[in-house]
């Protein structure tokens, strides 16, 4: 039976759909006003999502083609994600992701988002992305099922995979360990300062945020991380604003079902036309009170500043109040000269 026409829009708008072969997976969605800030600017948030959608699906796949156990792939890491275009409400996501890498108890997923305009089929790459996912069995939570492995093209395929998974879970560990910092709030801050723009948000996990485990889906944390994110981004320099860049997200410890979790940003550096923002996300099981508040979720987002022809606009320098503040701003400015140097490098060899 045919739709009618708000019918059928409705339905487009609600629809997402999964297309499958054996080795990846695509999920494809138009966006939607909701998807988007006030000036039509997709939500990074959003886009990242919609990555971890795509990379749960596949993982979770992969992980139940073997015998024993049924299981879903919890996400543990995100590495470094560029927003390389800017998606547009009216434009169709689709989000592609393939399996590159298996260790014994973990997958490697690579996701790749392109934008696409329905009205004149043009289509760019937005975002290329690396996930880590790791399988919980569905009769005991607590134990960590085996990975089957994947067939490579070449034994020199596989020691590079090998590679990334050894340099992953060497900087989780390190992460880990410093990731016991608070954030204190500070009342009547000067404009530009670290204060001044620190924001946080509580949100209560509920069924509509969880996986079949009752444990949080890691694209619903990415989401309200992007949002705080975007809040100290916009209070410090009072302009439009969108997502740049986001680097390793490390998921410490999972956030059950029914917990109150509070995200939490601070500017860490600011460049010319940039700024970067460290995002805490701390949880506070409520009805197993006595486990007591846990940081569950650590990672830096990048923003830069528009103008109203949505064109890079000057970033407001940031001013530093004590050593701290200092030290985190050196340790901001090496990645950005880092990562800075890296896009240089990749567009050289691209040339």
């Amino acid at each position: 039976m045919a739709l009618r026409p708000n019918k059928l829009l409705h339905h487009l708008w609600k629809q997402t759909w999964v297309a499958r072969t054996r080795s990846n997976v695509t999920t494809s969605r138009i966006m939607r006003p909701d998807d988007a800030n006030i000036v039509g600017n997709v939500h990074g948030g959003t886009i990242l999502k919609m990555i971890e959608e795509a990379g749960c699906i596949i993982g979770t796949r992969h992980c139940n083609t073997q015998t024993g156990d049924r299981c879903v792939a919890a996400l543990a890491r995100v590495e470094r994600t560029d927003f390389l275009h800017p998606m547009f409400i009216g434009e169709v996501a689709h989000v592609s992701a393939e399996i590159t890498y298996t260790s014994k108890h973990s997958v490697e997923v690579q996701v790749n988002v392109l934008s696409e305009n329905i009205v004149t089929g043009a289509k760019k790459l937005t975002n290329k992305a690396t996930l880590w996912y790791v399988p919980f069995s569905l009769q005991n939570v607590a134990k960590i099922v085996e990975v089957p492995p994947i067939e490579y093209s070449s034994p020199e395929q596989e020691e590079a995979g090998k590679k990334r998974y050894e340099a992953q879970k060497l900087e989780r560990l390190e992460t880990k360990e410093r990731n016991g910092e608070i954030i204190m709030s500070v009342s009547l801050p000067e404009p530009y300062t670290v204060a001044f723009s620190q924001s946080s948000l509580i949100h209560l996990i509920g069924p509509s945020d969880c996986t079949l485990h009752g444990f949080v889906h890691g694209g619903v944390t990415m989401k309200l991380m992007d949002e705080v994110a975007g809040i100290v981004a916009a209070r410090h320099c009072k302009t439009n604003i969108v997502t740049a860049s986001v680097d390793a997200i490390n998921f410490h410890r999972k956030i059950k079902k029914g917990c109150v979790i509070t995200i939490s940003g601070r500017m860490t550096f600011t460049s010319n036309k940039s700024m970067e923002i460290e995002v805490f996300v701390d949880a506070d099981p409520l009805v197993e009170a006595e486990k007591g508040k846990y940081r569950a979720v650590t990672a830096f987002f990048t923003y830069i500043s528009l103008d109203k022809d949505n064109k890079p606009h000057p970033v407001p320098p940031l001013k530093m109040e004590g050593e701290e503040e200092q030290k985190r701003f050196e340790e901001g400015k090496a990645r950005y000269l880092q990562n800075k140097a890296k896009r240089l490098a990749d567009k050289e060899r691209q040339q």
